[in-house]
């Protein structure tokens, strides 16, 4: 019945090509390797014989992908998001548009994400992450090209609608997809340790800045295309969809680890801690709104933070490298954060380390409501650094500890509908108050209020009970 199969070395990831379809004890076809090999996961029940091995590698191919998606975040976090402020201040002085204006090229790129976001899961589950990078990463590069040469606001819109589409393809969602297959017990310290990228990317942000002053940006403009494009592409190359794919198991782990064995004479055998939510059965969840609408009011922070931070500082007399220099600090912080949220997140509670987190980022404009000196300006990038870093690598984490890995693509796709909101409304938000006010303190102390409120979300954010379908297959795996 078993059919011969090539068994691969895991950090060649030559594709095995010859599977067997067994009958599952849900009533499933269930596709499983064959001997040497190792079962699909997701908490269905797989038989495969006793001597089955698999090569148990080094250093786990998993970690690679950890690696490549820090390179990519990196990328995008200097070249882009945390860019923002240091690109509208050169565009704001060559051509005179208004904040909101140009702020409104970033919400109308965060619109873009949220609407093509159930879309985007759909294409990640069903091609997979790799392809999906590689075809957001040409999108990415495309746009800067296109950036550089703009005259006009129609064009510059039209441009970073091209960005925002390659970024979204190549970035949060497709990453974290990637990283949520491949880890489950290590989840939040894989997606943590992928998330410091963004410090490196607060260290380039001073290089962007610095080329800005001395290029200009239609140059800076082709040089961040270019090196999307020949970094971007070599490092999509590393993104397996599932470690099953490829012979391996979620952290690195061997059948004999924690596959459990049913039956006296049987050798079948399940990953116990896996569930598996439709993305129907997920929106029925109350969680799964809860945890939206909280990540979404976040964003209202970090997002009107990357797109008018700089600018604010600009107004109090920093020069632009002066400015740029405050993101490192911010980003660097935001390290500390991740690697507590990393040391933590897999060990306590994700949803209230997350609600913590939420009372940081609304202290953090709080200070720079009442105080412009710098060392109001300082703490507040501190503070707001560390809340980033803590609660960003686990609104991944816990999704996929609620929902399970199979339609994690779909579930984040179709959440961030409500999530990009934050990013709509942040700086959009704050461009309206400074241009009718010429001050960005109501701004801030308004997104704040909201962000620090919202931290109640989380608080509810309670793990779900398991559809009927799922508890009725668990009881049968207690009574075999």
């Amino acid at each position: 019945m078993l059919r011969r199969s090539n068994v691969h070395h895991p950090l060649s990831l030559r594709r095995v090509h010859s599977f067997a379809s067994l009958k599952g004890r849900e009533g499933r076809l269930a596709p499983c390797y064959d001997a040497g090999a190792l079962p699909l996961a997701h908490g269905r029940l797989v038989t495969i014989p006793d001597s089955a091995q698999t090569p148990h590698p080094r250093i786990f191919f998993g970690w690679w992908i950890v690696a490549g998606t820090w390179g990519l975040q990196a990328i995008q976090g200097s070249l882009l998001f945390l860019s923002f402020g240091a690109y509208f201040t050169q565009l704001e002085a060559t051509f005179g548009w208004s904040r909101t204006a140009l702020s409104g090229a970033f919400s109308l790129s965060r619109v873009e994400s949220g609407l093509l976001g159930p879309l985007h899961g759909y294409w990640v589950d069903r091609y997979g992450p790799r392809l999906v990078l590689q075809v957001g990463t040409v999108i990415f590069g495309i746009g800067f090209f296109m950036l550089s040469r703009i005259d006009t606001l129609w064009q510059f819109y039209v441009a970073f609608l091209v960005i925002a589409i390659g970024a979204s393809l190549a970035g949060f969602l497709t990453l974290n997809t990637a990283l949520a297959n491949w880890f489950i017990r290590r989840r939040a310290r894989a997606m943590s340790i992928a998330q410091t990228g963004l410090g490196a990317a607060g260290i380039f942000a001073v290089g962007v800045a610095w080329l800005l002053e001395t290029y200009g940006w239609r140059t800076t403009f082709v040089i961040a295309g270019v090196l999307i494009l020949v970094i971007g592409l070599p490092l999509s190359t590393l993104f397996h969809h599932r470690p099953e794919d490829v012979g391996l198991l979620p952290d690195g782990r061997l059948p004999e680890d924690d596959l459990r064995q049913v039956g006296d004479n049987t050798a079948t055998r399940y990953l116990s801690d896996e569930v598996d939510f439709t993305l129907r059965e997920a929106m029925r969840d109350r969680s799964f709104w809860f945890i939206s609408l909280g990540h979404g009011a976040a964003l209202f922070v970090v997002a009107g933070l990357q797109a008018h931070l700089v600018l604010h500082l600009q107004d109090l007399g920093w020069t632009l490298t002066g400015a740029a220099a405050i993101i490192p600090l911010l980003t660097l912080t935001s390290v500390v954060g991740q690697l507590a949220a990393g040391a933590f997140g897999d060990r306590y509670s994700k949803r209230m380390i997350a609600a913590v987190a939420m009372l940081g980022h609304a202290a953090a404009m709080f200070l720079l409501s009442f105080s412009d000196a710098s060392p109001a300006i300082v703490a507040a990038a501190i503070v707001h650094g560390l809340a980033w870093g803590a609660r960003g690598p686990l609104m991944t984490a816990i999704r996929a500890e609620y929902y399970g890995r199979r339609n994690f693509a779909k579930i984040m796709g179709t959440s961030s509908l409500i999530v990009q909101l934050g990013t709509v409304i942040g700086p959009l938000f704050a461009g309206y108050v400074f241009d009718q006010t010429g001050s960005y303190q109501l701004a801030f102390l308004t997104l704040g209020s909201l962000t620090g409120a919202s931290s109640i979300f989380f608080v509810l954010a309670r793990r779900p009970a398991l559809p009927q379908r799922l508890r009725a297959a668990a009881e049968a795996r207690e009574l075999t």
